[in-house]
């Protein structure tokens, strides 16, 4: 029906506005409002498009349409909304706009899409390409590395958020395009993976409807799941993928089956935690930070429940059982911010996914299908699994926060299930004195349950009964002495009270019949509301007597009320008013009567116990103003009256205390309707004009407020009640029972607020007193500027604070300032002035706001006094319409809070409590008063800013702030001001003037550099600010006023020059558009009423504007070195890449280059690197021909990709070969598919030509040309870059590399002659910054010679190859990493065919021994930086690589081995195991297993420990076999595998994917004999390989099919006989089960193995391995991998029963015998079994416990390591269950407490 109406005032239907709108008092003027509003937007924005001016126009027009929609919300018809998207769509994706004018555009469009339900697939469809072409060209912008181009930090996570709204209109073919076009960067080597993977989680669709599923991720699904699965080792791009995955998931809830994913889904989600396991672990750094992203996992999860099979909720119960004892409080890690994460998360979820099935209204997504809804016993069964973590939770030492959070969203489901629990928490915690955390948590917890108690409803309709004891128990919380307790008691209280009536219902027991039990249970108690009012009152008037000024400060200290005072205070304050809210009258009359005496008997200081009064005042009040005025007005004003009988009174500096007092009391009960103030007018105007005058400050202050609030009160509109229910609740009871009410939403349809809007017998009452007080003022300063009157300087202050407080309080009254626009500022299609009218104005009376405002211009033109309260009052002149922004920013973010501690989620629908409600239209109102922005500027206005900026320059620092953030302000708010102001900030930096103080310059600089939010002068969007404002900058280094030896000054230009850095970005320079404009100008209501535009286009003065700049620069000489390098730094943020440098500033970068000062000399090197890409010419491409395609989906070494292979016997060695070569440079094409068109370079005679003479070269090239032909330019040159910067800190310096690319790629080999010299002399000499020189000019060599021809190329490597074996054979320990970065630099994206020469050249016997192991060890360095760029493409070199390194394995030095390790690795990562991979033609892993194994067989089949065979060397002359076999172990075993294996996990060799399982089984055994051999010296360093290497290993990822293996290698090493080997099962088993929990889970028989081979060895001869089984015993029982049952308890305590063979009688001087009998042995393993159960429990006692306890106490006197076990055992137990011993006391008997007390408690000594 509303709906209906609405459309007919509109003329269309709205998509959906902001409903708070219909509740304001002026609802009925808002529709012709928005209309006009709507109908200018669409006109002018339109207008501007055609137009083609983006700027101002468009950019104007677009704010002022995201304005409308926070105004009025989504107000336009569906065929609006779907062109405002389609017209932005093409805005933000024009390929040139201006990045910040993108991300404005962005984020309004990221708006109209934000409600997807609105608009359905059939209304909208976006096309995909122009935002992938968008994206790829910000965040992989080929130029931004080269200063081409400067993107803002913000614009990454704006472009995501775009593509996520686009998303769902992306065509029905986008999902195919989309695979076509990414599919071929999937080469698993390259770095292209990530960006695949990461464009897929990004743009592939997700909610096409279930008919078109298989043009969606049908697709892709089962390809990438399985990808998934088969990577174990956490690469960077996996978290992309869970994001999907999870997202996927969550839209297509019931039409995937993920049964057969979910063991192995759980498991990833556990190691993701990466929580500590285990006796000894490493972490690996990179599953530290690619772990999965929890708000990912927490959906997934979320829309895995439910289903037929039920399989997920049952691993996610395993999967907190297995890490409850994580949450417990005293444990505490980085990984607990994750746990609590998670928990958080999860019920939030699964309360949106119940909302989402059961009550949102169905909308165009696909529904959930009815088999895999969420049924009750899902929900309850969900519910269960969470509490026992979330109820440890609650305690833990990141704040209860979470906790509270989780229960809430949990009690919305199950209540029965959550409530008594924490309430059986919080009754104790609420009796104890001794723990004030636990009550701290424990009420949190309870206020996030509240409404869910409060409301009982079917399911827990016992609820609300224990509103009342709790109430009454918190009251005690109000404690002055603890500040967080009492804030968390006033929060507890003010969110009951607010769900609750307080009224005494008792009499309903007598009068009705028709009560439920419950319901008389809560009449009855509701007797009690009025007792717990007045305690609630003497416990406030107890804490506001404790904090008089008087006890809490000495005498010295300030007057000003602490930072938790005032928090207290509004505490305070909040919750008493919303008690007195939600009473009754009879109890109101007896609180009201209690308050005023306790404020008329006392006297207050009115600093702070004095406002808490107050406060407690104003709030009763506020709540039935008729009552509370009656009794306050006339008793404060008497008082006043009498003590200002005597005339003194007035004029003393300090004030009687009474006075003062009954003042503030006054000026607080008075802020209330402005109706109920009206009948005592004649008493309180009296009083101001007593007052107003008085001389103490402190006096007049408080007279002031008195003005303030009864002026707002009358000129202003406000609700004047928030109950939770309308009407209050002042019916009789037998009509009308409140307890129903209790916990009731308001209903946002009927709320029925009461408004006050200003009468005109109140707005004349104010204009009355703004006449009576107002006037006499201005006249007063007025007589003052004009100098015919005197006044002290204490008088004027007193007349600027009445005037102040006269703006705040009648603010709305007064229209805006009159003045003429000012028009030349920007002639264009910015259209005309938006204004939202004011209510109130009242144009007929005279206009204060002007009256003021001239005044104060006279004053400030001839005084400077007081001048900070004129920056106040001028603010408020300008923007001040009734309520200050930063006041409205922070009650919106309190309402938000509030929202959010109580609302309902599960039923949505808006049902917050009544009082929210009618607060947030409030703030609807508010928002509409602040929204007045790009108000017109009018002369006034620039007469104003003009004044501030005098202000801004002033010798006062304080007054400069202030003026310089209102000035901030004003430039917002004022469309174009900047212009207007800029010259004149100039005036104050130019050098020709020299009346400058150094205060002015100060203020000046603070003036361009803006705050941190706001505007920056320095840096606007606009070519003519910035030609004027830069130069000007670096002119200011020759100012008078300007000394670099003030700190102050030199940190201002820093952070200038900094913020014009950081802030830069690329400013546009042509526009072009579109034609959805003439439709929208075309079509619907309200019709624009612009005309349709001719067209126009707008000239460029960008070359001017740069040559304007490069003239400054001339003026360069004599400027202080500062200066130098802020001109240099602005110079280079003016390279771009779509317009050449003008040449005049291309010499003066050359020239820079051989500058004295390093800086200048750096960014220059960058410069004209990028001056390098701009000129360079284009090379053309053509489409390869041939590459067939095979059928299928293969990846890796196939046929059709074989031809891109290095081959040494089709090498083009020949011109002719060279040009027939198809060179593809870069390495993933080919791999996992072939492109569409694969691109390569066109033949030679196509190309640009190369070597052009001097006379061909453009005017920027033969600058350049001549500098660099010169030989005394490049002497100069040459001689700076190899001088070192910092020593040691030096690495190979990319930017170099670019210039050295550039030069030769542009001017071909015009330089090497000159050149060749200086490199023959670089490389000769070894000092590291030399060789790092030459280094970057060879890797520029190599890389710019691209495009040479076969004979330059040849010559070039004639020249090269020498040079590049002298450096070889120089290398130092410093320089390696240089040369390894130069040779890697310089094959990256290079086809391997062209670089034959290279390798070649590294593949000559590497090691060789010359000049040492070190050079060998860095010639292998040098060779796998090369190789490993290359990937898949050379495995020629590989295998001609491991041929010639195998027999060399055994090298005698160290170095040199483990440079071998790390290059095997690169050798065998090309043998991945992926889905649809062909098995690699590269080397693979499991041959070369094979051939090792061979030569260890020495070692394996010697089964005693291997000892020192090492010394034998020395005697025997030859070696024997087996020390060779050992020596092969230390590279081979250790060094080989270790390295394999460490660097195969670890980060560095990262990019492996898979464990090669079965090869490591191989050599399990092998280590886990040398991982611990102690008492040996040189296994040392073998020994530690080891141990890191089983670490990681038991860390790895395990697929069910691998878990026999493992285990048969595992029981096999436990029958070992090196008790060593033994031991280092446990440790690695106790890893290897947690990290792949589930996977373990799902197969009983795997999980009966290792509980065998535990108990197995708990039977173990030797006591370490005894006690380190009894350890993953407790440890498996703990994570509920193995449970705890009959036969194992039996089985333990049948072992415990051995009998031990009676002592002999041993001689004296005998040897005790040291080895146990075998009767002892299984003695102490039944024993160590038994503790090691009780230890498995350490927070609670579960049923057997108590009965083992006792089995145990029985050992305490048995033989030697029986006995500690026992004692252990008994010591941990009592520390971990210390904490709650009176709960757990409970479990058991008398008997058995008994014999407990006995064992605990030590015996005394002196018995």
């Amino acid at each position: 029906m509303m709906k209906r109406a609405q459309s007919d005032t509109l003329g269309f239907a709205p998509q959906k506005d902001i409903v708070y709108n219909k509740l304001l008092p002026y609802a009925d003027r808002l529709d012709d409002e928005s209309n006009d509003l709507l109908s200018k937007i669409k006109g002018n924005l339109c207008r501007a498009v055609q137009l083609r001016e983006i700027w101002p126009g468009v950019l104007f027009w677009t704010r002022k349409l995201s304005t409308y929609m926070r105004l009025y919300g989504r107000k336009f018809s569906k065929e609006d909304h779907v062109l405002f998207i389609k017209l932005l769509y093409e805005l933000v994706t024009i390929p040139k706009l201006e990045i910040s004018m993108m991300q404005g555009l962005a984020r309004l469009l990221i708006n109209l899409l934000k409600k997807k339900e609105l608009l359905s697939r059939e209304d909208l469809e976006l096309s995909w390409r122009p935002l992938y072409e968008l994206h790829d060209r910000i965040l992989f912008s080929k130029t931004e590395h080269l200063g081409l181009n400067w993107f803002p930090n913000s614009v990454e996570s704006v472009l995501k958020t775009l593509v996520k709204s686009c998303r769902p209109y992306f065509s029905e073919s986008a999902t195919q395009e989309m695979l076509d076009e990414w599919r071929p960067l999937l080469c698993p080597f390259d770095v292209t993976m990530q960006r695949a993977i990461s464009y897929f989680e990004l743009f592939l669709t997700t909610n096409l409807p279930p008919e078109l599923h298989d043009k969606g991720f049908k697709l892709w699904f089962d390809e990438l799941i399985t990808l998934w699965l088969s990577v174990q080792n956490l690469p960077s791009w996996e978290m992309h993928l869970v994001n999907l995955f999870a997202r996927l998931a969550n839209d297509n809830i019931g039409y995937i089956d993920w049964d057969p994913y979910i063991p192995k889904i759980f498991t990833r989600i556990l190691r993701s935690l990466n929580l500590p396991v285990g006796t000894s672990q490493m972490m690996v750094p990179r599953y530290v930070t690619n772990a999965y992203d929890i708000s990912h996992v927490v959906l997934w999860v979320s829309s895995l429940l439910g289903g037929p099979s039920k399989q997920a909720q049952a691993q996610l119960s395993g999967l907190f059982n297995s890490i409850t004892s994580f949450f417990h409080p005293s444990n505490h890690g980085r990984w607990l911010m994750k746990l609590m994460k998670l928990l958080q998360r999860l019920p939030f979820s699964v309360v949106r996914r119940l909302h989402r099935e059961r009550y949102r209204k169905p909308t165009w997504l696909p529904p959930i299908p009815d088999s895999h809804k969420l049924t009750e016993e899902d929900i309850t069964a969900f519910v269960e699994s969470m509490m026992q973590p979330v109820l440890l939770a609650m305690f833990s030492k990141t704040g209860s926060l979470d906790a509270a959070q989780a229960l809430q969203n949990l009690a919305l489901m199950r209540p029965e299930l959550v409530i008594p629990p924490v309430l059986e928490k919080t009754y104790p915690a609420m009796e104890t004195l001794t723990e004030p955390h636990q009550l701290t948590a424990t009420l949190s917890c309870m206020i996030g349950v509240a409404r869910s108690l409060v409301s009982g409803g079917q399911r827990f309709p016992e609820g609300p009964t224990h509103m009342l004891p709790l109430l009454m128990r918190a009251l005690p919380g109000v404690d002055p002495n603890d500040f967080s307790k009492c804030m968390i008691t006033f929060q507890f209280i003010a969110t009951f009270v607010t769900l609750v009536p307080l009224v005494d219902c008792s009499s309903a027991l007598h009068e009705r019949t028709d009560l439920t039990e419950v319901e008389r249970e809560m009449c009855s108690a509701s007797a009690e509301f009025e007792d717990f009012v007045l305690q609630f009152m003497d416990r406030c008037f107890a804490l506001i007597d404790s904090s008089t000024l008087e006890q809490t400060r000495e005498e010295t200290e300030t007057e000003k009320m602490t930072h938790l005072e005032s928090l207290v205070e509004l505490g305070l304050s909040s919750t008493f008013s919303t008690i007195l809210t939600q009473c009754s009258l009879d109890i109101f009359k007896v609180a009201l009567e209690k308050v005023f005496n306790f404020a008329t008997t006392n006297i207050f200081e009115t600093r702070v116990s004095g406002r808490m009064v107050a406060d407690m005042c104003r709030a009763a009040s506020k709540c039935h103003p008729a009552e509370s005025l009656k009794v306050f007005v006339p008793h404060c004003c008497n008082i006043i009256n009498q003590l200002a009988v005597n005339e003194e009174v007035l004029n003393e500096e300090e004030l009687d205390k009474e006075f003062l007092w009954n003042l503030q009391l006054l000026s607080e009960v008075t802020r209330v309707d402005g109706d109920k103030v009206l009948p005592y007018r004649s008493d309180l105007v009296q009083i101001l004009q007593l007052t107003l005058h008085l001389k103490c400050k402190q006096g007049y202050t408080l007279a002031c407020n008195l003005l303030h609030h009864i002026l707002r009160s009358s000129a202003l509109i406000y609700p004047t009640e928030y109950c939770s229910v309308p009407g209050g609740f002042h019916q009789p009871i037998s009509d009308y029972l409140p307890i129903k009410d209790w916990g009731r939403p308001g209903d946002l349809w009927n709320l029925d607020i009461r408004w006050h809007v200003p009468s005109l017998e109140e707005t004349s009452f104010a204009f009355y007193l703004l006449d009576l007080i107002l006037q006499p003022e201005l006249q007063r300063l007025q007589r003052f500027a004009q100098g015919t009157q005197d006044m002290s300087r204490d008088d004027v202050l007193q007349s600027l604070t009445i005037i102040q407080h006269c703006l705040l309080g009648a603010g709305s009254l007064m229209p805006p300032l009159k003045g003429e626009p000012i028009p030349e500022l920007l002639a264009r299609t910015v259209g005309k002035q938006l204004l939202i009218f004011s209510l109130l104005a009242d144009k007929s009376r005279e206009n204060y706001r002007d009256a003021v405002c001239k005044v104060m211009r006279q004053l400030l033109r001839k005084y400077s006094l007081s001048v900070l309260l004129s920056v106040f009052i001028i603010s408020d002149l300008m923007h001040f319409k009734g309520s200050h922004k930063p006041e409205f920013d922070s009650r919106w973010k309190s309402f938000n809070l509030v929202k959010k501690s109580m609302e309902n989620r599960l039923h949505g629908r808006k049902q917050h409590i009544r009082a929210l409600l009618i607060d947030r239209v409030m703030l609807q109102h508010e928002l509409r008063k602040l929204t007045v922005e790009g108000c017109q500027y009018r002369s006034i206005h620039q007469e104003l800013m003009k004044d501030l900026l005098r202000l801004s320059t002033s010798t006062y620092s304080q007054v400069r702030s202030k003026a310089q953030s209102v000035l901030y302000t004003a430039l917002g708010t004022y469309n174009f001001c900047c212009r207007d102001l800029i010259p004149h900030v100039l005036e104050f930096l130019n050098p020709e003037n020299g009346s400058v103080t150094q205060q002015q310059f100060k203020g000046a600089l603070y003036c361009l550099l803006g705050n941190h939010s706001g505007v920056c002068l320095a840096n606007l969007h606009d070519w003519d600010c910035i030609a004027v404002t830069w130069p000007a900058i670096v002119r200011s280094g020759l100012s008078s006023a300007m000394s670099l030896e003030k700190p102050s000054i030199v940190r201002l230009f820093d952070d200038l020059a900094d913020k014009i850095h950081r802030q830069y970005e690329t400013i546009g320079v042509d526009f072009s558009c579109c034609a959805v404009a003439n439709q929208l100008m075309i079509t619907g209501n309200p019709v624009p009423k612009e005309p349709v535009p001719s067209e126009e286009e707008a000239a460029d003065g960008l070359k001017r504007q740069e040559s304007k700049n490069f003239e400054s620069v001339d003026i360069f000489n004599s400027r202080p070195w500062k200066f130098e390098h802020i001109a240099i730094g602005f110079l280079s943020l003016l390279l771009r890449d779509d317009h050449q440098l003008p040449p005049p500033a291309v010499t003066f970068f050359v020239k820079s280059l051989n500058h004295d000062s390093l800086y200048v000399r750096k960014v220059a090197i960058s410069a004209v690197a990028g001056i390098m890409k701009q000129i360079k010419k284009p090379h053309k491409k053509v489409p390869v021909s041939g590459g067939k395609e095979l059928s299928g989906l293969v990846a890796g070494d196939r046929l059709d990709n074989q031809w891109l292979q290095y081959n040494g016997k089709t090498l083009p060695r020949t011109q002719q070969e060279w040009d027939s070569c198809v060179f593809v440079e870069k390495t993933h094409w080919g791999y996992y598919c072939w492109p569409r068109k694969l691109m390569m370079y066109a033949p030679m005679m196509e190309q640009p030509k190369q070597n052009l003479t001097r006379e061909e070269m453009t005017e920027r090239e033969q600058i350049i040309f001549d500098h660099f032909s010169d030989p005394v330019f490049i002497n100069q040159f040459i001689e700076f870059l190899s001088l070192e910067d910092r020593k040691g800190k030096d690495k190979f310096s990319p930017r170099r590399f670019c210039l050295f690319k550039g030069l030769f790629r542009n001017f071909g080999d015009a330089f090497l002659p000159v050149l060749r010299p200086h490199m023959e002399r670089l490389v000769a000499d070894t000092h590291e910054s030399k060789q790092r020189c030459v280094a970057e000019i060879i890797s520029g060599l190599i890389r710019g010679c691209k495009h040479w021809s076969y004979s330059k190329v040849e010559s070039l490597w004639e020249l090269l190859c020498p040079l590049l074996r002298t450096a070889l054979s120089n290398i130092t320990i410093e320089t390696y990493a240089d040369w390894g970065t130069c040779i890697a630099t310089a094959c990256e994206s290079r086809d391997p065919r062209k670089l034959y020469w290279l390798f070649e050249l590294l593949m000559e016997s590497p090691v060789n021994g010359e000049g040492g192991s070190f050079v060998d060890a860095c010639r292998l360095y040098v060779l796998q930086g090369g190789l490993a760029q290359q990937e898949w493409r050379v495995p020629e070199l590989l295998h001609r690589l491991l041929q010639y390194l195998e027999p060399k394995l055994t090298q005698v030095y160290k170095n040199v081995r483990e440079r071998i390790g790390s290059v095997l690795t690169y050798i065998f990562m090309i043998d991945v195991n992926l889905p649809y991979t062909q098995p690699t033609t590269s080397p693979r892993i499991s041959e070369f297993t094979e051939r090792i194994l061979l030569q260890l067989k020495p070692l394996t089949e010697v089964d005693e420990e291997i000892q020192n065979h090492v010394l034998e060397e020395n005697e025997v002359g030859e070696q024997d076999e087996r020390t060779q076999a050992i020596k092969l172990l230390k590279t081979g075993g250790s060094q080989k595998i270790n390295m394999f294996l460490t660097n195969w996990l670890i980060a560095s060799a990262g990019r492996s994917f898979s464990t090669a399982v079965p090869e490591h089984l191989r050599l399990l055994p092998l280590l886990f004999k040398i991982a611990p051999v102690e008492n040996d010296d040189s296994y040392d360093e073998l020994k530690r390989d080891a141990k890191t290497c089983l670490s990681l290993m038991s860390q790895g990822l395990l697929y069910t099919e691998q878990i026999p293996l493992v285990l048969i290698a595992l029981q096999e090493i436990a029958g070992s006989s090196s008790w060593h080997a033994r031991y280092t099962v446990l440790t690695y088993l106790q890893i290897m089960v947690f990290y792949n929990l589930f996977t373990f889970m799902s197969a009983q028989k795997a999980v009966n193995d290792v509980r065998a081979l535990v108990i197995r060895l708990l039977e173990d001869e030797q006591l370490e391995v005894r006690e380190m089984a009894a350890t993953t015993l407790s440890g498996f029982l703990q994570c509920n991998f193995l449970s705890m049952d009959v036969p194992m308890q039996t089985h333990f305590e049948a072992l415990c029963k051995t009998r031990l063979p009676k002592k002999r009688k041993r001689e004296l001087g005998a040897t005790v015998d040291t080895i146990p009998s075998a009767d002892l042995v299984r003695r102490h393993a039944g024993v160590l079994g038994l503790s090691a159960c009780i230890l498995s429990s350490p927070y609670d006692v579960p049923i057997w416990m108590p009965q083992l306890l006792m089995d145990l106490s029985a050992h305490l006197n048995d033989t030697q390591p029986i006995e500690m076990t026992v004692k252990k055992t008994l010591s941990n137990f009592r520390r971990t269950h210390h904490d709650n011993w009176q709960q757990h006391k409970q479990h058991f008997t008398d008997d058995q407490l008994l014999v407990l007390t006995d064992l605990l408690v030590s015996p005394c000594y002196y018995a």
